[in-house]
């Protein structure tokens, strides 16, 4: 079994001269749950090697075990130090593709035209695709049937208030919520910061960076025992 990462390669937050990148927990994390699973990772990004670290993501009060983990693997580290282009990557090499968050996809991914085109061409082959986070922003202009990917689908995401709450309102391009919620996406949220994943067909989100284990672990379970609706 094979699943595609996709990470972000923007590193700038807005115009605000600060830095930022993927989330480490959202990488880290779902890396070890499908590695536990005896899953072939391959890890891309739009301008491939070492995608940007935010820089907050690992301040003392954001670590987890599974950073800790992260942190003491330098195999893991060289897997993330060399990611390959993601204009080169192909959906019928892959049975899922997985999408962590922090807030650089939402200038990158969410626009990049490869992202795109991939991600719907895994789901017209009716492959999983998975996002947490701020990545469900990636979904914003993908669509399938001409419709919105997320039309009619329970979807969830970083919420107005976690956001609000980092005090990014003002400076993401926009509200992964609001946007969603926009497309047609039938969105849901648990309380700021709380573990939020939601499986509805073979579309998988999660809602901020503790539910990044759980968002994996909904992939794995939808790769091994067939298509369902879950939250958890």
């Amino acid at each position: 079994m094979k699943i595609l990462m996709v990470f972000t390669s923007h590193d700038t937050l807005g115009d605000t001269g600060r830095k930022t990148g993927f989330w480490l927990e959202e990488g880290a994390a779902p890396y070890y749950v499908f590695r536990d699973a005896g899953i072939d990772l391959t890890l891309a990004s739009p301008k491939g090697g070492q995608p940007p670290v935010d820089p907050k993501s690992d301040l003392p009060e954001n670590q987890t075990p599974a950073m800790a983990r992260f942190k003491n693997d330098p195999d893991a580290q060289k897997v993330f130090a060399h990611t390959k282009l993601l204009k080169d990557m192909r959906s019928e090499d892959f049975d899922a593709v997985f999408y962590p968050g922090g807030h650089g996809p939402m200038w990158d991914l969410a626009e990049d035209q490869d992202s795109i085109k991939l991600i719907e061409a895994f789901y017209d082959a009716g492959k999983p695709v998975a996002a947490v986070c701020h990545a469900p922003g990636v979904l914003h202009r993908v669509t399938h049937k001409g419709a919105p990917i997320v039309k009619g689908k329970r979807v969830t995401g970083f919420t107005n208030a976690e956001e609000e709450e980092v005090q990014l309102t003002k400076v993401v391009p926009f509200l992964v919520e609001d946007e969603l919620t926009r497309l047609g996406g039938l969105y849901e949220k648990r309380g700021n910061w709380e573990s939020f994943a939601i499986t509805d067909g073979r579309l998988i989100t999660g809602q901020n960076p503790a539910s990044s284990t759980a968002g994996a672990q909904h992939l794995v379970k939808l790769l091994t025992s067939g298509h369902a609706s879950t939250a958890a």
